[in-house]
């Protein structure tokens, strides 16, 4: 495959890098398992956490030539990639901080004797994405390597200068060569890697395509493997719901990074005929309002898309969506500059039988749904292959906690957009995926829970009578 960094900024074409050669990949595998087997498992969790702290520090070091190496290649607004880069950071320690008390033993409750340790596995292999290219790859590192295993990366193929920078970070601050590796691998070389024994689990962040296609082959391999796949997330409103806050994180939940996050919020229902009205008219003012230029510029509040080929998919769901009967409230076009810009749009008047119904838009592409009764609400917030995130807003606390309780995602937030955090569990249900990321139950994915049980010196067998 090709790994290139285009700008989305004006289709420029600024550096290309080779894939790694078959030899060169098996060096590296070599380097890592033997890294794995013969130093990082056996180093404390304090060492392991000291380094992995030093890259944090390090990362916000160098933080300003991070963020313009993710505006550079996937046209984040570079505000918004300087917030990337304090998020990463933040992950590494979170994980370098709370590892030693995630890794000590635990007693098996009314089981004297009885006690569950928590060990490495081996490589751990990571398949990430563009569109936060450096939060990506700390949410894998952080719990992989305090915990003992190491971890090899296949970034995506447009941010490959984000890719060698994140990596450069372990060199300097001294990790073993072989902790972390980024491979510049193709898609053949990824699929013999997921076949290798030597690998022992695969985590996936992208499209439902790309998701099945390694988990299958996981399977096959009897390899753990997390899937943190598409979103078309719910933000319902409720009729009590204060509308000016409402708005400002609608706004936020759907522009974010342009709108290309899994976790946007990408489907408005709104209860109610009068506030849906309200709703839609706020809605509309505040993205017909956002300054399009250049992502460095700060002035700029809609950059660009990532690429050509994510532009033209959504002109060509738009298109798909008109042709269904949906109407397009605000934009719905490719604005005439250099690079990968299209208006901020708003689609209603979405049927049950348009094809946009039950697809992901990924980018600045919001669609508004006005419905009578919080149960219809409900309905259509679940009316979707995806499950990953949700909203919910109410001035009522305790009625939004019922609404959201019944919302089918892995995650799903009262008054506030979806988002994260590394305290908090990311991940969720049906076709966006399975496992957790982040928090405590992100360390406990790719590991051994070992029981070890402990009897006393001369005891009989299991299931002897002790009996007279």
């Amino acid at each position: 495959m090709t790994y290139q960094t285009v700008s989305p900024a004006n289709g420029e074409v600024i550096k290309t890098f080779p894939d790694i050669s078959d030899a060169d990949l098996e060096i590296a595998v070599r380097r890592a398992q033997a890294t794995y087997e013969q130093d990082w498992r056996h180093r404390s969790v304090v060492e392991r956490a000291r380094i992995v702290s030093a890259v944090a520090g390090r990362l916000r070091d160098s933080a300003e030539e991070f963020a313009r190496y993710a505006t550079l290649e996937m046209g984040k607004l570079l505000v918004e990639a300087r917030g990337e880069i304090a998020l990463s950071a933040d992950i590494l320690d979170y994980y370098a901080k709370h590892g030693d008390r995630y890794l000590k033993p635990q007693a098996v409750p009314d089981a004297p004797g009885n006690a569950i340790e928590t060990l490495p596995l081996g490589i751990i292999l990571g398949i990430e994405p563009w569109n936060f290219p450096y939060y990506q790859l700390a949410r894998v590192a952080g719990p992989q390597l305090v915990v003992g295993n190491v971890v090899m990366i296949k970034h995506a193929g447009s941010v490959p200068q984000s890719a060698t920078a994140f990596a450069r970070l372990f060199d300097e601050v001294g990790a073993p060569a072989g902790v972390y590796t980024n491979l510049f691998a193709n898609f053949d070389q990824v699929g013999r890697l997921i076949d290798d024994v030597r690998i022992r689990g695969v985590t996936v962040t992208g499209s439902e395509r790309a998701g099945a296609s390694v988990a299958e082959r996981a399977g096959r391999n009897l390899k753990k493997s997390v899937m943190e796949l598409g979103g078309s997330d719910p933000f319902i409103v409720l009729e009590d719901a204060p509308l000016e806050p409402t708005l400002d994180n609608a706004l936020w939940g759907r522009m974010n990074n342009t709108g290309q996050s899994c976790v946007a919020a990408k489907r408005f229902i709104v209860v109610g005929k009068q506030r849906g009205k309200e709703f839609l008219e706020g809605l509309k003012v505040r993205m017909s309002a956002l300054k399009v230029g250049d992502p460095n510029d700060p002035c700029t509040k809609l950059g660009p898309v990532s690429s050509e080929k994510a532009l033209k998919g959504l002109l060509h769901q738009i298109d798909l969506a008109k042709k269904n009967g949906a109407k397009v409230v605000i934009g719905g076009n490719r604005i005439a500059r250099p690079g990968f810009y299209i208006e901020a749009t708003i689609l209603t008047d979405i049927t049950k039988d348009n094809p946009i119904y039950s697809q992901e838009l990924f980018g600045p592409v919001a669609s508004v749904y006005v419905v009578k009764t919080e149960d219809e609400a409900i309905e259509l917030a679940n009316a979707t292959p995806f499950g990953l995130g949700g909203s919910v807003f109410t001035a009522d606390i305790e009625q939004g906690k019922k609404v959201a309780a019944r919302v089918e995602s892995g995650m799903v937030f009262v008054n506030h957009s979806t988002w994260t955090a590394p305290e908090l569990p990311f991940g969720g249900i049906k076709n966006s995926g399975y496992g957790r990321e982040l928090s405590e139950l992100g360390f406990g994915e790719f590991v051994n829970r070992r029981l070890v049980s402990v009897s006393p010196v001369g005891a009989p067998p299991p299931g002897v009578n002790q009996g007279g």
